[in-house]
């Protein structure tokens, strides 16, 4: 494969060529500016702080948070907003008196990465001064911590114990521009709480958000409320304060013709870097985990063809699934004479910073939901990503010294193909986890609450029939009790939470909490190139005939049997780590079932009654098996869609006639995961109303 990169804003320069065909670079240097990393690594915390763009805003900030009621900071990637401006909040005294500066991010990852950053540079213990909560995971101490890092979901979360979130003083939005469906409804809660608090500080940051937008949504048209006293000065107008410069200069390239296949052009690209620039590691972006294992494929055979091109490359996949250890390796320093590359998903777009990352490749594309409501089906889909999306994935060569980011598409689609920015992830998305959320915290008007992006009325409406037919909402769209307030504290997807809470009443509790905890793990199965018939040989010594919930209970027994064994895990193809977080999740869920009322009780060997549970939460997702069907093709009750069992499944092959699915994901077909054997019965029993007998459900 042959690519030419250049630098826009030049004349085109002398190419030096490759004779093994790869990627052909610029042969024109840096400008001095950008020759030198400054010493970055052996100055002090200090003195790097110091150098941070961000930093000589530091009186400005404080100025704004002052005497306005909100701030929206715009600041280029690498200026250091993200882990100076809770230090320089604490420092002006917003955490005095027992009160706390909250600092949210749309991923956990970011969450962790950002938090351990800041610690470090105060000097403290993380947990202790400064601390983080994500989903089933709080590292802060009461009475101690006073920077609080967390998801959007997870301050939500907070809201229905504090819906006025009276402990906090000062709280940061930082990346809005990603627009999750949790930083969406934060934003529209945030602004309502202004009106109630306006001593309440709101920090809106990103690099690359529509900040005149941003300003209009919270700019108060309403008459305003008096500040209270000591707020006499304070403007509830929203400011906007642009903080000039980077980290470090970022060389730009782009390739002079489209490619046609960008895991084999990332490949060449990242061949050429290592044999031709400095050193440095590569942060690669890639799609997903198919993408990323294919190009790490192609890059070991490259190591075992042509080793003296390759060698002294560590390869490191980076995504959402990957067990937490070997996400870690990725933080890692690079040893002497090395050359790390990080091959990610969007994961490690923002807040996120891999110390010694010099050269970005960027493939242009991403994977992105999109939920049809009128089908019910949600669609993983290869997109191009916005122009937003590319300056974040720029950015990150340039956090620690200069850096050349080379971008896999012509400069001429970046200027006028690329959108500007992505379409807000609640107009792409199944609502249902959003209404239950909004109505917990008394918001009754769903469709007339102020959303900074609206979501479209029929998702709106799907979720509403959806809750209403789990009986979580009433007639009146309010809350039932105790089923709906008792959905609504379970920090799961509400179908979930429901079957939880039908598991009271077919005395299953214990074992259908473990299914649930497995469920909210990514995959427990170690899965890659190479492995797949050990991995399916494996999965069949567990494999039950009921299905894969069942199946997922045998394979917690054998853990808690063998003693919680690594060794135990590794033999049989099943990830220790997500194991380990299966007990973890496990213990708190059963910590909220107790709060809620729930009886822990064990079924033993009735697996009917695990079943009908799971039918209780999942009776939407029936399916009967097409009569005469010999390629396994099922036809769901509601909306008669075409669907089949994914290969993942240990029903895949067997193609019993009535089930039961998890999730639907979209390939070349639509594939149902985590599947289970039902009797189609017990959909009557469970929702007479939702399939209204529907012929009789043709039962027979």
């Amino acid at each position: 494969m042959s690519l030419q990169f250049w630098k826009p804003g030049t004349e085109k320069p002398r190419i030096l060529e490759d004779e093994e065909g790869g990627v052909l670079f610029l042969s024109n240097s840096l400008s001095s500016s950008s020759s030198s990393s400054s010493g970055y690594g052996y100055a002090s915390i200090e003195k790097q702080r110091q150098r941070l763009p961000v930093y000589k805003y530091r009186n400005a900030i404080l100025y704004l948070v002052e005497s306005r009621a909100t701030t929206i900071i715009v600041g280029e990637t690498g200026s250091g907003k993200s882990t100076q401006i809770p230090q320089f909040l604490k420092e002006a005294g917003w955490a005095h008196g027992g009160r706390l500066i909250a600092c949210t991010q749309p991923r956990r990852l970011a969450v962790q990465a950002v938090a351990s950053r800041v610690a470090e540079e105060m000097g403290v213990q993380l947990g202790q001064e400064v601390g983080y909560t994500i989903r089933f995971e709080d590292v802060t101490k009461p009475d101690v911590t006073v920077l609080k890092f967390l998801t959007d979901g997870v301050l939500l979360r907070e809201m229905m114990d504090d819906p006025l979130l009276t402990k906090y003083s000062v709280i940061m939005v930082d990346e809005a521009h990603e627009r999750s469906i949790s930083t969406d409804i934060l934003l529209g809660l945030l602004k309502k709480i202004q009106r109630r608090r306006p001593e309440l500080r709101l920090i809106i940051a990103s690099a690359t958000v529509e900040a005149k937008a941003m300003s209009d949504f919270f700019r108060m048209r309403k008459k305003r409320r008096e500040p209270e006293s000591g707020d006499s000065g304070l403007q509830l107008e929203p400011a906007i304060l642009s903080v000039e410069g980077r980290g470090f200069s970022v060389q730009i390239n782009y390739v002079e013709e489209p490619v046609q296949d960008y895991v084999r052009a990332v490949v060449s690209t990242v061949l050429s870097i290592h044999e031709r620039e400095s050193t440095g590691d590569v942060l690669v972006f890639l799609t997903g985990q198919d993408d990323i294992d294919a190009a790490i494929q192609l890059l070991n055979e490259e190591v075992q063809t042509d080793g003296k091109r390759s060698s002294g490359l560590i390869l490191l996949p980076l995504y959402s699934g990957l067990p937490r250890a070997e996400q870690e390796l990725v933080f890692s320093p690079t040893p002497r004479g090395k050359r790390k590359v990080v091959i990610s998903t969007n994961i490690a777009e923002t807040s996120l910073t891999l110390e010694g990352i010099v050269y970005v490749v960027d493939s242009g594309f991403s994977k992105q939901r999109f939920y049809n409501p009128i089908s019910d089906i949600e669609n993983l889909v290869v997109a191009p990503i916005s122009r937003a999306s590319a300056r974040q994935r720029a950015g990150r060569a340039g956090r620690v010294r200069p850096g050349k980011c080379y971008r896999l598409y012509t400069e001429e689609y970046f200027l006028n193909q690329m959108s500007n920015d992505g379409i807000p992830e609640i107009q792409r998305s199944n609502l249902v986890s959003c209404v239950i959320q909004l109505k917990a915290l008394g918001i009754d008007n769903i469709l007339g609450f102020d959303w900074p992006a609206s979501p479209s009325p029929e998702a709106m409406i799907r979720a509403l029939e959806v809750l209403y037919s789990l009986g979580v909402l009433d007639d009146d769209a309010k809350l039932t009790s105790p089923t709906g307030f008792q959905v609504a504290e379970i920090p799961l997807d509400p179908m979930v939470a429901k079957m939880i809470i039908a598991s009271n009443q077919f005395g299953c509790s214990e074992e259908i909490i473990t299914i649930a905890a497995v469920l909210s793990i990514q995959s427990i199965w170690i899965s890659g190139r190479g492995i797949q018939k050990e991995s399916d040989e494996a999965k069949l010594r567990f494999a039950a005939a009921e299905g894969d919930h069942v199946t997922f209970l045998n394979v917690y027994k054998g853990f808690l049997q063998s003693g919680k064994s690594s060794q135990w895990c590794h033999k049989n193809y099943v990830n220790y780590q997500a194991m380990r977080k299966v007990i973890e999740v496990r213990e708190q869920l059963k910590r909220i079932a107790h709060r809620i009322g729930l009886v822990s009780k064990s079924c033993e060997s009735d697996l009917q009654a695990v079943r009908k549970a799971v039918t209780a939460g999942f009776f939407a997702n029936a399916c009967s098996l097409e009569a005469y069907s010999h390629n396994g093709m099922y036809k769901t009750l509601r909306g008669s869609q075409e669907v089949y069992i994914h290969p993942s499944s240990v029903l895949f092959r067997v193609n019993p006639k009535w089930v039961i699915y998890n999730s639907l994901v979209s390939t070349d077909r639509q594939y149902m995961r985590n599947v289970i054997t039902v009797d189609p019965s017990w959909l009557l029993e469970a929702a007479p109303h939702f399939y209204q007998l529907q012929q009789s459900i043709s039962l027979h």
